[in-house]
């Protein structure tokens, strides 16, 4: 199975697995991370200050290959666009997965363009959406 993973902080093959439920083993699937360039807020998208979004997403990037690879899983790894379904649509050039999987900060803790529709990512890439919670302690 080909796992198109996108999150906004590092995340483990546990978060993975967790994420995945029994369906599907990481260490059984390509999987590749897609860490968008994402803002804190509205005026710094607006005012295109995206060098520390970038900056972070490439740690987020890094990290997240690091501790993915330290755990068993193989994985490629890629920085995306500030908006996140740009990002996706990007990446699905590249990588035809089979699923993609979100993991997001919770509700009123989101960064800006965070809050993607599962739906809508449905309807626009035909591809089955899973969704996970990041945890405070999962930040870079």
């Amino acid at each position: 199975m080909k796992l198109l993973v996108l999150t906004s902080e590092p995340i483990s093959a546990d978060q993975l697995r967790a994420a995945m439920g029994s369906d599907v083993d990481p260490k059984d699937s390509e999987v590749m991370i897609v860490a968008p360039a994402l803002q804190e807020s509205a005026l710094r998208f607006w005012f295109s200050d995206a060098d520390q979004a970038i900056a972070r997403a490439e740690a987020v990037r890094r990290e997240t290959l690091d501790r993915l690879g330290s755990e068993g899983v193989s994985a490629s790894a890629d920085t995306g666009e500030a908006d996140p379904l740009e990002a996706v649509q990007d990446a699905l050039l590249t990588f035809p997965a089979d699923r993609i999987v979100i993991f997001s900060h919770p509700e009123g803790e989101r960064l800006y363009r965070e809050d993607l529709d599962d739906r809508e990512l449905e309807q626009r890439f035909g591809l089955p959406i899973d969704r996970a919670q990041l945890s405070p302690d999962s930040s870079a």
